[in-house]
């Protein structure tokens, strides 16, 4: 897959601004034509390879800061952001976000910062979120920690030397190198819990109400703990939490990355995807994961020379309240949205539970999704406690899905089932599943028609 290009001009802007150059002065020095620059800084043309060569030769400055203070975190962040319902009267396409960026790069900066700091119209300390703050982080590494893979590939050769049962070869690894013991232990011991480090007895105890999955990752977790430290250290660090709650749920984030990829080693995992068509079943035997742990591990697969299908995820409740959004590097505005639309069939998975459901599916925008839903239930419930139960969506773009096992049967291009983000956020006429007009239209009653939808509004 072809890298995306290096839209930089917010930046290369700044750089010049703060070297005080008119363009023609930087232009001259990086022997470049002045309208060139001009299209560079106004995101009409990307910062080839040369160029970065040239700025780096010409001026002090790190290259990666070209990408990592893009405002707002770019074009795709403020969409999302202005795909709030506040906002859907207004209309605004991509272009006109793009031409923002170029033009204004402090004003739409400006705007992130208020809108993040705007929560049901009371404004709030960023800090006061750990949630968001931690989801921010993620999505700004779009959920791929190369240093993470890389630790954990390595990790996992060497331990397929010593032995072919993953979990087997982790409990030694704890055992001989850190002086840690696996206990298992009946759930009326660990009534409440599913795992514990006990550095007294120097045991990590385990329920045994975890299934084989999860033991493994149980174990690789604390593994990770251990030989992962400084990698995740420095991604904290980089992060900048001045929120402990936020640091320490973004460190149990990387612990978790780092347990599923040494579960599912980065070359060995996207070889099984392209081999069986991201066959999510298959892909669980194969590396012993659980249905969630695979498709938060489709999400990640994208290494330099090595990216997988740009699969988002998102998990709800019953009450369509999300608990997990990993858009990855897809762009998905499904993933986003404060609604989900009853017509996409992730929730209809609540009724056919273990069972995957698969949906093609098109939004207001023309983009097409296939999507993926199924039920799964968490570890540790007993008989007579509550079960919890969640759907979790996985997603990738229609004109990508070709090779998906999943797309069997499917004509990618032919009919899909029209869907929006939320009545709140959807434009779309005579939909029979409406309950409530769209942000900024008035409703229209008029009693001598009746259509299709009971509700119509202004603009209709």
């Amino acid at each position: 897959m072809a890298e995306r290009k290096l839209l930089a001009g917010h930046a290369i802007r700044r750089l010049r601004r703060g070297a005080g150059l008119t363009q023609a002065a930087m232009a001259d020095r990086l022997a470049i034509s002045p309208s060139y620059l001009n299209l560079v800084e106004r995101n009409q043309r990307p910062v080839s390879a040369t160029l970065l060569i040239k700025l780096a030769e010409s001026f002090d400055f790190d290259p990666r800061s070209l990408t990592a203070a893009e405002p707002g975190g770019g074009a795709d962040a403020l969409r999302r952001r202005l795909a709030d319902p506040m906002f859907a009267d207004l209309e605004i396409d991509r272009n006109e976000v793009e031409e923002w960026l170029a033009s204004a790069p402090g004003g739409a900066a400006a705007f992130a910062r208020v809108f993040d700091r705007i929560d049901g119209g009371a404004v709030v300390e960023a800090g006061d979120d750990p949630v968001t703050l931690v989801r921010r982080e993620i999505e700004r590494w779009r959920n791929h920690f190369a240093d993470l893979d890389a630790a954990a590939e390595a990790l996992a050769d060497e331990l397929r030397l010593g032995a072919g049962d993953l979990y087997g070869a982790i409990a030694e690894r704890l055992r001989a190198k850190h002086g840690l013991t696996i206990r298992v232990l009946p759930a009326d011991v660990l009534p409440d819990m599913l795992r514990r480090l006990d550095l007294h007895a120097r045991q990590l105890q385990l329920s045994e109400m975890l299934d084989p999955a999860s033991r493994t990752f149980a174990v690789a977790f604390q593994l990770g703990q251990i030989e992962a430290k400084a990698e995740i250290d420095a991604l904290a660090k980089g992060a900048g939490f001045t929120d402990r709650a936020a640091e320490r749920l973004y460190r149990r984030h990387l612990l978790g990355y780092f347990a599923a990829a040494l579960m599912m080693p980065y070359a060995r995992f996207l070889r099984g995807c392209e081999t069986t068509g991201y066959d999510i079943e298959l892909l669980q035997r194969r590396f012993g994961a659980g249905f969630e742990q695979v498709a938060h591990r489709l999400t990640t697969l994208q290494r330099v020379g090595a990216r997988g299908l740009p699969f988002f995820m998102i998990r709800i409740d019953r009450a369509g309240q999300a608990s997990k959004r990993y858009p990855g590097a897809s762009g998905a505005a499904l993933v986003e949205a404060d609604g989900r639309c009853p017509l996409w069939r992730l929730h209809h998975a609540f009724d056919r539970p273990g069972s995957l459901v698969v949906q093609l599916v098109e939004l207001e925008d023309g983009a097409r999704w296939l999507t993926m839903a199924r039920t799964v239930t968490p570890q540790g419930s007993r008989y007579g406690a509550v079960h919890a139960e969640f759907a979790i969506g996985l997603g990738v773009a229609a004109s990508q899905a070709g090779e998906l096992a999943a797309a069997s049967g499917f004509d990618l291009a032919g009919r899909a089932m029209p869907i929006g983000l939320g009545c709140r956020a959807c434009f779309r006429n005579d939909c029979p599943q409406r309950s409530i007009a769209p942000a900024g239209r008035a409703l229209l009653i008029n009693e001598r028609e009746r259509r299709t939808s009971a509700l119509t509004f202004a603009g209709d």
